[in-house]
């Protein structure tokens, strides 16, 4: 269940001001009945109306997906190729949509929702929501290089926030290495662009962990709904970022 004039706002009916407007101003009916209390909550089965025409309520998704490789982060594609739509059933009747994108060859976690408010905020680099990665890279990054990535990077002409960088392990013989980067932004192929940086290619990379989430229990191509908790804390994070 969520409150009236939320669900009112995401039906696109007004903003959510407006919304308590119309609500205290007594056009709003649930079920047949004037609704004047603005902390009236309503499920997805309750029959809104505003001013005499129904109103067709979409409850907030939040999943999370553990998206594969050759899947591509949007909604449709052009060239025909899988969606991570196309990875869910059919009790996902509501239009989610991806949070930020990963790409093609790329595997890890994904969020997707139909909170165009969160999403926003999740993607939005002043919010700073950190992201890890795990990249297999060809050659062993030294100490310096991995500093270099802490600092920031230049790429398409501008430089990279500082990062967390951490070298797991190495293959001398193969001389290829395991590098974990954590970093807040989300420029286009960031995480590849700042290894090219310092010399070193990406040959594969997952996303691990988005804030506090991670994949755990879940297998490529597997989602779940986010825990009431779990949608909690992601927007109490971001009211923290706001009060910086």
């Amino acid at each position: 269940m969520d409150r009236l004039q939320k669900v009112l706002a995401h039906a696109g009916v007004a903003s959510r001001r407006g919304s308590e407007t119309l609500i205290t101003s007594g056009r709003v009916k649930v079920n047949g009945e004037v609704v004047k209390e603005l902390g009236t909550k309503v499920a997805k089965h309750d029959h809104i109306e505003v001013d005499g025409e129904p109103v067709e309520i979409e409850m907030p998704v939040y999943l999370l997906l553990y998206k594969p490789r050759q899947v591509v982060s949007t909604v449709h594609d052009d060239k025909k190729r899988k969606t991570v739509i196309d990875l869910l059933d059919s009790k996902i009747s509501e239009r989610v949509y991806p949070v930020g994108r990963l790409d093609y060859d790329t595997t890890g976690l994904l969020l997707l929702t139909n909170d165009g408010t969160l999403a926003n905020e999740l993607t939005h680099p002043k919010y700073e929501v950190d992201k890890k990665y795990v990249a297999k890279v060809q050659g062993i990054p030294t100490n310096d290089e991995l500093k270099q990535l802490r600092k920031g990077v230049k790429i398409d002409g501008r430089m990279t926030a500082p990062a967390k960088s951490k070298l797991m392990s190495s293959d001398d013989k193969k001389k290829t290495a395991i590098v974990a980067l954590t970093i807040h932004e989300g420029q286009n192929h960031q995480v590849k662009k700042m290894f090219q940086a310092v010399g070193h290619s990406v040959m594969k990379l997952k996303r691990e962990t988005y804030a506090f989430l991670d994949l755990q229990g879940l297998q490529p191509g597997d989602y779940r709904h986010l825990t009431p908790e779990e949608v909690k804390e992601l927007k109490k994070l971001i009211a923290k970022r706001q009060k910086r």
